[in-house]
């Protein structure tokens, strides 16, 4: 666990310097606020799917809520989404699919396949997880309250991001090893129906549809909005209670009051190339998937009062490699050994590549599983780096060790002829032996193949609110969202980042409007 405090000290939070730069992130004193430009009893920074929940959550426990958006619009990263929100427990949509699942389950799957891969998980981290999914039923039934569309309909097949007319997919390898033997295999990405030609940019999933929904639902219960407007520091009482932030507005700083406490819901810091150097080394250098709001600030602004942080060090590693080619082919290191079953979720293969095999990786393939590889639909269209018509060849140009390779898929093929995989346990249907003409292509940093995003970020309590590192909640400060450590941890699901902001940001929004000081 990373602890990186800023300049807050337990005897002295919310007591600051006089010595801070215009860019500073340490907190202001309330003292030296002559006068508040903008009020509110809650104010949410940062207008994605955290702070949709969060103002929502507000706004229905009575008070008065303020979102403050850097950007000129709604969504933020979770806008850009592919709409997944992974739930489950026995949801209507699993029902409607003939889908079998407990909150048990889910919640075994769960812990599983997000904990941290050695020691225990954090006291956190195993929270949220029982929170999340004792709730998951009622919190599926919360996002249909507001209109978000689901398609009754569950795709079976392998893919990054289901077709348009499918509301239920796979998407955490829950029906793949090692988590087939852990917990009974369900679907649970609950994907939102985005009609096709009605995407509002080339960029936007149906993450954008999500986002109107909850942006009208917060609207219709008197949500207020400040666009264009970049939090820079909170202010504090001298006693440390967090009431209100700094913030500007086209070159003017804007002074708000939160008369009951502050949500911080602004991303996490895949864009600030210091602290992804700092925290997330693996992962700096990748390409980088989210917005410019996502600075880290929101982060920085909570430690320079003392705020702990956990999982700084995590990040979601997309492979750029559709799943139909994919599943399988094999992956191979550096010296040319399998390490993780192919057909399992990208993201659990690009971390393993990222994380323990530094950064480079090989597909291999032969002429019939590219063939086979369906044009329509790619996301991450892949032509072979080498073709040869023997194993020595590939090794000789792919630069293997002699005859490492060839051991490989000797081994693969002999077992792959009887669908077995006792290395690796990939499902019979996507095993078969290689044959002549043999492929493969780099997997690498470099090249671009790995698409990552932060995961880590304050360590909160299920309810939102912030911890300092004192194990103490910091009065009036609460977080959702890639701002805090969530559900995400080692493993990541696809749909976890977005459900884990959603429904953690309502937690901080309700708590932060029953905040009595």
């Amino acid at each position: 666990m990373t602890h990186d405090t800023g300049n807050g000290t337990s005897p002295n939070r919310g007591k600051v310097s006089h010595m801070a730069t215009n860019d500073s992130v340490r907190p202001r004193a309330a003292s030296e606020v002559k006068s508040w430009d903008i009020e509110a009893d809650v104010v949410v920074t940062g207008y994605g799917g955290a702070g949709a929940g969060a103002a929502i959550e507000a706004a229905r426990a009575g008070a008065d809520t303020l979102v403050l958006e850097r950007a000129g619009g709604v969504g933020g990263a979770s806008g850009l989404s592919g709409g997944y929100v992974y739930t489950g427990g026995g949801t209507a949509l699993q029902k409607a699919c003939g889908i079998q699942d407990t909150p048990e389950n889910f919640y075994n799957h769960l812990i599983a396949s997000t904990g941290p891969t050695s020691g225990p998980s954090p006291a956190t981290h195993v929270e949220r997880c029982q929170v999340y999914c004792e709730e998951g039923v009622s919190y599926f039934d919360w996002l249909v309250s507001f209109g978000i569309p689901y398609k009754e309909r569950f795709f079976d097949g392998p893919t990054w991001q289901s077709p348009a007319d499918y509301g239920l997919t796979w998407s955490g390898g829950e029906n793949a090893y090692p988590w087939n033997e852990l917990a009974t295999p369900a679907p649970r990405a609950h994907v939102a129906y985005l009609e096709p030609g009605t995407s509002v940019s080339p960029e936007a999933g149906p993450g954008q549809v999500v986002l109107k929904h909850l942006s009208s639902g917060a609207e219709a219960l008197g949500v207020r909005t400040e666009l264009d407007i970049r939090v820079e520091r909170l202010v504090t009482e001298s006693d440390g209670r967090v009431v209100g932030v700094v913030a500007r507005r086209y070159g003017e700083e804007v002074t708000v009051r939160a008369r009951r406490g502050v949500v911080l819901t602004a991303g996490g810091f895949l864009t600030n190339p210091e602290m992804m150097a700092q925290f997330a080394p693996p992962a700096y250098g990748t390409f980088l998937v989210g917005t410019e709001g996502d600075d880290g600030r929101g982060i920085k602004i909570a430690q320079a009062l003392g705020a702990d942080v956990q999982l700084m060090d995590r990040a979601e590693v997309s492979v750029m490699i559709d799943a139909p080619l994919l599943w399988p082919s094999i992956v191979v290191n550096q010296q040319g050994q399998r390490f993780v079953n192919e057909d399992t979720y990208g993201g659990r293969v690009g971390q393993h590549i990222l994380y323990r095999q530094d950064g480079k990786a090989f597909a291999v393939f032969d002429e019939e599983i590219f063939e086979n590889y369906p044009e329509e639909g790619r996301l991450f269209p892949q032509q072979p780096t080498w073709v040869c018509e023997t194993i020595e060849e590939l090794e000789k140009e792919a630069g293997f060790p002699p005859g490492a390779l060839q051991a490989t898929i000797d081994y693969y093929n002999k077992h792959a002829a009887n669908g077995e995989d006792p290395q690796f346990h990939k499902k019979a249907q996507y095993l078969r032996p290689l044959k002549s003409p043999f492929a493969a292509f780099p997997v690498t940093k470099e090249l671009g193949s790995f698409g990552c995003f932060t995961i880590g970020g304050l360590r909160t309590k299920a309810t939102g609110e912030v911890l300092h590192v004192d194990g103490e909640p910091i009065p009036g400060l609460y977080a959702g969202g890639r701002t805090a450590s969530g559900i995400p941890a080692w493993g990541y699901l696809s749909g976890s980042s977005l459900g884990d902001a959603i429904f953690f940001g309502r937690k901080a929004g309700a708590s932060a409007a029953n905040f009595k000081g």
